[in-house]
């Protein structure tokens, strides 16, 4: 029977003794792939399937929102992801292709929150984000919360997202909350979410904060979001709807839901402290070297040109001493340094012991405790926005974001 089906068509079929409904996604060796109405797929043998309807093809229509005229206004900016993102029957995938105003559709609950101004900047899976990108995504963010936004909420996939809101730290002051949100599983998934995560993202920018953060589950359980300042959050799990914690800090506040309060920590940046201001000049050609045992010192010359190289090293911040002396001549020819560590929480501390005290030496920057793919973007970020060896080094060692805490926690 599959040989007659094209992938998108419902079926009706047999398994385990009780009748299924779903829609054919392929078939391989006499047995197909159902997905079922539940989400998840199963696989059976082909004869028992029967066709029920055929693939419809056109584009999926979004229903009308009423936006109350009293409410106040968020900006959805969309950049994909998968809290963006349905079934692709072609393939059995998930894949990015819902715009910007199908999340107010696909979230019962947000149009009576606020009125929502829906803005697409992308539509990529999140390994797909670039600078460019980032540049188009602080411009967009700028120009609503000039237009009167009270909060931006901008959906994103969970894989670069801690990145893009680092960055969106450094090239932005705003006066209003700016908070990135995902889902770790889709729509279509009986345990999504990205219903609670977009309604308590949208409670976030409705709060008093005044900084960029990431909002996501903060348990397993549907119980309670969590608020993360965006130059201290890391995504640890592949797939746990909790995967998001702060990372060397406190967490800047939770959403409990379904009540949807929330509450905020005495450290969070309050609304209207910043002026709003857009600085987004960054410079692409810099890069994250992970140091390993025995590590080729040849391996720096593919990066020979490249402005900054952020090394992340052992324990307080180390590389083997046979590396030293490649650092150094790369260093006097301009490219900039900045060492912090593979173990995530402490920080770097380069005067202990003597490889050390070589590597400052031979002109690496001490990167505190800062986060990896924090200190990459913060070095993109200020090598583009100074002059001088002299401003890098003093704007690196700078808490410019929260992206720095100097008194590291036990």
């Amino acid at each position: 029977m599959s040989s007659k089906l094209k992938t998108g068509d419902t079926v009706r079929c047999t398994f385990q003794g009780l009748d299924c409904d779903g829609k054919f996604i392929t078939s391989q060796d006499g047995m197909a792939t159902i997905k079922l109405a539940s989400g998840y797929n199963i696989g059976v043998p082909e004869e028992n399937l029967v066709k029920t309807g055929t693939y419809e093809t056109a584009e999926r229509k979004v229903s009308e929102i009423v936006q109350k005229a009293d409410l106040p206004k968020i900006s959805i900016i969309s950049t994909g992801g998968t809290i963006a993102s349905e079934k692709d029957y072609r393939t059995g995938a998930v894949t990015s292709q819902v715009h910007a105003t199908d999340i107010l559709d696909a979230i019962p609950g947000l149009a009576s929150m606020a009125r929502f101004k829906a803005v697409q900047v992308c539509n990529i899976l999140s390994e797909n984000m670039t600078p460019a990108i980032w540049k188009l995504l602080a411009q967009a963010i700028y120009d609503e919360i000039k237009e009167g936004a009270r909060g931006i909420v901008v959906t994103h996939g969970t894989d670069t997202m801690a990145y893009s809101a680092a960055a969106m730290s450094f090239m932005l002051k705003t006066p209003v909350p700016i908070v990135f949100v995902g889902s770790q599983r889709s729509a279509d998934r009986p345990s999504s979410d990205n219903t609670m995560n977009g309604l308590c993202a949208a409670k976030a920018a409705l709060s008093d904060l005044g900084e960029v953060v990431v909002v996501m589950h903060g348990t397993t359980n549907d119980d309670i979001c969590t608020i993360h300042r965006g130059t201290k959050v890391r995504k640890m799990h592949t797939s746990r709807r909790d995967a998001f914690q702060t990372i060397g800090d406190e967490i800047a506040g939770t959403v409990t839901y379904p009540s949807l309060e929330v509450s905020l920590a005495s450290h969070a940046v309050k609304r209207g402290t910043n002026e709003l201001a857009l600085m987004d000049k960054l410079e692409e050609k810099c890069a994250i070297v992970w140091y390993y045992p025995g590590m080729d010192p040849a391996i720096l010359s593919a990066w020979k040109g490249y402005r900054g190289i952020v090394l992340v090293g052992t324990g307080l911040g180390h590389v083997g001493t046979h590396m030293v002396g490649s650092i150094r001549e790369m260093s006097k020819a301009g490219t900039t340094f900045v060492m912090v560590s593979q173990c995530l929480h402490g920080r770097v501390c380069d005067r202990v012991y003597d490889t050390g005290r070589d590597l400052l030496s031979a002109g690496v920057i001490e990167g505190e405790d800062m986060l990896p793919e924090v200190a990459l973007v913060k070095l993109m970020w200020v090598l583009g926005n100074s002059s001088s060896q002299e401003e890098v080094r003093r704007m690196m060692g700078s808490n410019l974001a929260g992206e720095i805490k100097w008194r590291s926690s036990e």
